[in-house]
């Protein structure tokens, strides 16, 4: 059984996605992060960085109990361990690099890019200038490597297109102010539709909707999800 640790945001949503397509039996724990619950030391014995997505394996190798965290490394592991959207034997070098093009530089960008264009305070144009263009160059690095593609990788869908569509999901927020924030880049805007028009993906987009999760965004909130502009008292 894979014990989910989740909270309704991108990283998350591509291991939702992942154990919806892959059929895997699981169950969610909710980790809500705007009250600081990834903080608490039983979440960190889990993920010590205290962030979500999470997964412990009761069945992990050898029979052991096992943790996974980061959301690259869990997509890697539960395809894997089930033997599902890899891809081929010969696509592995460029599944292991576009995984990590996505997990080290498209997801960090998109995530700053919509940090600083809506939590951030004012006057952090540079800041805001700098993350919304490295997410929307990641955009077009992967635009241009979809021409005449229908996948990321090879001729299947595997967990790197899973991978690009946890954070593309959030591209209306990463380029805030975009009436169609794809439309520049088709290839990518083809992709994210590819993927979203799965069942899987549906159901993916149901996980956690039995949990209240705190929608206000107060000093709790602010403390719980940025502590490092809290630094503790000398």
């Amino acid at each position: 059984m894979i014990r989910f640790y989740f909270h309704p945001t991108p990283n998350p949503a591509k291991i939702a996605l992942f154990l919806e397509e892959a059929g895997v039996p699981y169950e969610t724990v909710a980790v809500d992060t705007s009250k600081g619950e990834q903080h608490a030391p039983a979440f960190r014995a889990i993920n010590p960085n205290g962030k979500v997505p999470a997964i412990v394996d009761t069945d992990g190798p050898g029979g052991r109990q096992a943790r996974v965290f980061d959301s690259t490394a869990i997509l890697i592991y539960l395809a894997e361990k089930t033997a599902k959207f890899l891809g081929t034997p010969e696509d592995r070098p460029e599944l292991l690099s576009w995984l990590l093009f996505l997990g080290t530089g498209l997801g960090p960008f998109s995530g700053q890019a919509v940090h600083f264009q809506f939590a951030a305070p004012e006057g952090q144009e540079y800041a805001t200038n700098r993350y919304r263009r490295e997410a929307e160059r990641h955009y077009q690095v992967l635009n241009d490597h979809l021409e005449g593609r229908d996948w990321i990788i090879g001729d299947s869908y595997t967990i790197a297109d899973m991978s690009a569509w946890g954070w593309l999901d959030r591209a209306s927020r990463v380029r805030k102010g975009a009436e169609d924030p794809l439309a520049a880049f088709p290839n990518l805007k083809r992709l994210f539709e590819a993927v979203d028009a799965r069942p899987a993906a549906s159901r993916a987009r149901e996980v956690g909707k039995d949990h209240a999760f705190k929608k206000v965004n107060d000093e709790e909130t602010k403390r719980a999800l940025f502590p490092s502009n809290y630094p503790p008292a000398a």
